[in-house]
């Protein structure tokens, strides 16, 4: 609403921010301000609320040229050789200004954190020759269930070190398999899935498919428990830099990362990613050009829950206090509140209670509210093949330069629409978004296995199997077989097809139909 009525125009706010950004950095770099002041000096902290309330309004809707945040006079190996060092300045520019170096070297700094938390805490090889890890059991119809059992009540220490999972399958058995860190990545996934399916109610979905708590999750027992263990689950999965296809609200996102506690936060700007029908409702109540009070509304509102018609109170007694002129602009910023935070109080604080047990809440700040989705969900960029392609292994007797492999990437790169490629990287990876830092980064590597056999006949993925594959591939041609593929360990097993035309039509067909997925 004040984005509406604002009398400024859009040229004003850049050459604002842009002057802002400018002077407080070349302020705290005079040591105009520092450490000991900040807190305090009344001037920083006016001008430094400005420069953030400009940069959020950016991040909302963005209203700057690309790259405007970034200062040209920062040298970024220069700076984080001199945050390394301990260096007050930068220590100083990285606490309130982050945005002024690009987001991708923040990502390689938040990694970097935590890296050096894992030295600390004897998680590494390097700290340590074998590092202690957990081993659960999981049944396969029983996912969150026995997850949450073995997991919930974990140290976060030991959540932050090696988990092991052993799947059991619908028989009763152990399924068989190399025993690699891909495993817990499809033990992540499977439980992440799951929890935030809105069927099981945890979770509700707004008009663009964005996720946030539901207010009526406690008819599912032991609901906060259950919004903590997920939260730590989330929190694992960006600890490890395994990223989740799971798009969440940004007014949820903006209160997982602490920003709601600061000065001039403000509901209603952040209310459109919950409810776009309340927004227009409330501004037409905010623009009403006659009495209010003709619109017979009260500080209350009505909900209905299982049948039943629910009243929830804005104020005490508010089904009886009217809206009026005067406290219109109250009534509405209570609504936004109440909706967006009242509403789902204690299971926002469950799930950000797990997931800061995982994730350090100062490496959040590093990131605006659309920078921590992209941390969580991966990039929201083209695909590009020739870096996935670069990152790739091979095993079964395939290489990058076989004939089928060619054929792979020429299909990717020239027959496959960007639809079509993120597809296949969900296929592939279960996420249909990039790594942040590109493929380098993508943990396990991605890989290509050659099969051959039949699928009752292949018994995925052994020592031996991968062995002789390294010497020898038969030339039977298994036209009649899809591509599979192992998402825990980003594997793609690709058939020996004797024709590209062949590979095109099964591939395609195995992406669109999110078909032939297994675990080896």
């Amino acid at each position: 609403m004040y984005e509406q009525q604002n009398p400024f125009k859009i040229s004003d706010f850049i050459v604002m921010s842009s002057f802002l950004n400018t002077f407080l950095y070349k302020a705290v770099l005079g040591n105009l301000f520092d450490l000991k002041t900040i807190q305090t000096n009344p001037l920083f902290q006016s001008l430094h609320t400005l420069l953030m309330l400009l940069y959020r309004r950016d991040c909302r809707r963005t209203y700057t040229p690309q790259g405007h945040w970034l200062l040209k006079d920062i040298k970024v190996s220069a700076f984080i050789a001199d945050l390394d060092k301990g260096r007050k300045a930068p220590q100083l520019l990285i606490q309130t200004m982050p945005h002024i170096i690009p987001h991708e070297d923040r990502v390689r700094l938040f990694r970097k954190y935590i890296t050096n938390e894992k030295t600390v805490l004897g998680l590494t090889e390097s700290a340590c020759a074998s590092p202690q890890s957990t081993l659960i059991t999981v049944h396969r119809s029983r996912i969150v269930e026995d997850g949450y059992r073995q997991l919930a009540l974990l140290p976060p220490q030991a959540l932050k070190g090696v988990i092991r999972v052993r799947f059991i399958n619908e028989q009763g058995l152990d399924e068989a398999g190399i025993d690699q860190d891909g495993v817990f990545k499809e033990f992540l996934e499977e439980s992440i899935k799951k929890i935030f399916d809105p069927a099981l109610n945890l979770f509700k979905v707004t008009s663009e498919e964005r996720l946030y708590p539901s207010p009526t999750s406690y008819l599912q027992d032991n609901h906060l428990q259950l919004f903590e263990f997920v939260g730590r689950m989330l929190g694992k999965a960006v600890y490890e830099g395994i990223v989740v296809d799971v798009p969440f609200a940004s007014f949820f996102l903006s209160q997982v990362s602490g920003q709601t506690a600061q000065a001039l936060y403000s509901c209603v700007d952040e209310l459109p990613s919950l409810d776009p029908e309340l927004y227009r409702s409330l501004s037409y109540v905010k623009h009403y050009d006659r009495d209010v009070s003709d619109l017979d509304l009260t500080f209350s509102l009505d909900e209905e829950c299982l049948g039943k018609l629910v009243t929830h109170e804005l104020v005490a007694g508010g089904k009886a206090v009217p809206v009026t002129n005067d406290n219109k602009i109250n009534y509405i910023h209570l609504m936004a509140h109440f909706r967006m935070h009242v509403q789902i109080k204690d299971q926002t604080s469950a799930f950000i209670r797990g997931f800061r047990s995982i994730i350090n809440p100062e490496w959040l700040s590093l990131f605006s509210t659309p920078e921590l989705q992209r941390l969580i969900a991966g990039d929201n960029v083209p695909l590009d093949m020739k870096d996935l392609r670069k990152h790739t292994q091979y095993y079964g007797g395939f290489h990058d330069s076989h004939r089928v492999v060619g054929w792979l990437w020429d299909i990717l790169e020239k027959d496959f629409t960007e639809d079509e490629k993120g597809m296949f990287l969900k296929f592939v990876t279960s996420c249909s978004k990039p790594p942040l830092l590109g493929f380098a980064h993508l943990e396990p590597p991605f890989s290509i296995r050659c099969v051959e056999v039949g699928d009752d006949e292949d018994t995925g993925d052994t020592i031996g199997s991968v062995f002789r594959g390294f010497f020898t591939i038969r030339k039977k041609d298994p036209q009649n077989r899809l591509p599979t593929s192992s998402t825990c360990f980003n594997l793609l097993k690709l058939p020996n097809y004797q024709k590209k035309s062949t590979l095109r039509e099964k591939l395609r067909y195995a992406v669109t139909c999110n078909t032939g997925f297994e675990l080896s």
